[in-house]
């Protein structure tokens, strides 16, 4: 299937609503950490020879269960971008593909895999996807985008936060629901019954999930849907009770103090992108984000997950990758010197409207 001409555009507006800001103090020899590394997807790499992925976005990276890294991608075609030429172009959300490669390596991320495909092959999505129809619940649903992964060597499972899109529209985009789903075998997804709805008026700010795991428990990090004006929101829950909504618990603030257990209180403001928190190996914690303000990718660190946050530190700047709206922290990152490695998603469009890069792209900064 393909994605038609007015999701597409609608999405592309969203996107450019967000991404394509520039601001005026965003310009050449401003204070930036990460430079680009190489670009990691597209119709001239052999992500597309191999496995036919060539456009995409996001790149999340997470450690799988057997202590490789996966690479989650949404919207994915076997051409440089969404709209081709030609059609079909294979849409396919979401997509894995898979690396033992360190990413500090002098080569920098190199694929070695994907899920669902034994060698080379094409890849298909992980999951059901209702692809601008009839979803799997028997709503309607534009597509399937992935917003975190998480794995438990206990038990060889694999889970997914993702977000059900009901329209790209612009200026801010609406999912009707974050859900999970699991994988038992590592290739192959089931969407469980569970849903945090949306609201109405699109402002629920448990939409687009960042997951981390420290002992027993997994820290939630979420954000609306759309890039919007809001809170960020902080809940916990044992690793072993995901599918037990009871079970999540609220970081808050009861006008004394701050504690677990209560109703969430926003742990920051502000107009997010898709949010990526990882714990490294030190116990620092780092937090990256589109700030849709300035156009950046940003990052923040604390002591741990219910401790104060940094300021931002920008990684990038839009002058140094137009377009950008997604940056995402590869789990072997470290607090050495150039060694935060992020996952950079762009999409650029030229003067008539279509799209001139679709791709990701790894950065290296510092913490």
């Amino acid at each position: 299937m393909t994605l038609n001409r007015r999701s597409f555009l609608g999405r592309l507006a969203a996107v450019g609503a967000a991404a394509s800001i520039v601001p005026t103090l965003a310009l050449p020899g401003t204070a930036h950490a990460a430079t680009w590394k190489k670009r990691l997807t597209g119709a001239d790499l052999d992500t597309n020879s191999r496995w036919r992925v060539a456009g995409t976005d996001l790149g999340i990276p997470y450690v799988l269960e057997n202590g490789s890294i996966g690479y989650l991608f949404g919207d994915t075609f076997d051409t440089p971008w969404p709209e081709g030429p030609p059609l079909p172009n294979d849409w396919r959300s979401p997509v894995m593909l898979r690396s033992n490669v360190h990413p500090g390596a002098a080569g920098g991320v190199v694929f070695d895999s994907a899920a669902r495909v034994a060698g080379n092959g094409r890849a298909p999505e992980l999951m059901r996807n209702g692809h601008n129809g009839i979803g799997i619940d028997g709503l309607w649903e534009v597509t399937v985008i992935p917003n975190d992964g998480i794995s438990f060597p206990e038990t060889g499972r694999q889970l997914i936060s993702y977000m059900s899109i009901e329209n790209w529209n612009a200026p801010h985009w609406r999912t009707r629901y974050a859900g999970l789903a699991y994988s038992d075998n590592g290739n192959d997804f089931v969407r469980t019954p569970l849903k945090w709805w949306n609201n109405g008026s699109n402002t629920d700010p448990f939409q687009m999930w960042t997951m981390q795991r420290d002992g027993d428990w997994v820290y939630v990090f979420s954000v609306r849907s759309g890039r919007q004006d809001g809170p960020m929101m902080l809940r916990r829950v044992r690793w072993d009770r995901m599918f037990q909504p009871e079970s999540y618990e609220g970081w808050g603030w009861n006008g004394t103090d701050w504690g677990w257990g209560r109703p969430c209180s926003p742990i920051l403001t502000g107009r997010f992108g898709e949010p990526s928190v990882r714990r490294l190996a030190d116990g620092t914690w780092v937090m990256a984000y589109l700030n849709c303000v300035t156009g950046c990718i940003v990052t923040r660190t604390a002591t741990g997950p219910d401790r104060v946050w940094t300021a931002e530190k920008v990684q990038v700047h839009p002058w140094q990758e137009p377009a950008l709206y997604g940056g995402f922290i590869h789990p072997w990152s470290s607090r050495n010197p150039n060694d935060l490695h992020l996952m950079v998603s762009k999409w650029t469009r030229g003067p008539d409207g279509r799209s001139t890069a679709y791709h990701v792209s790894q950065f290296v900064g510092t913490v």
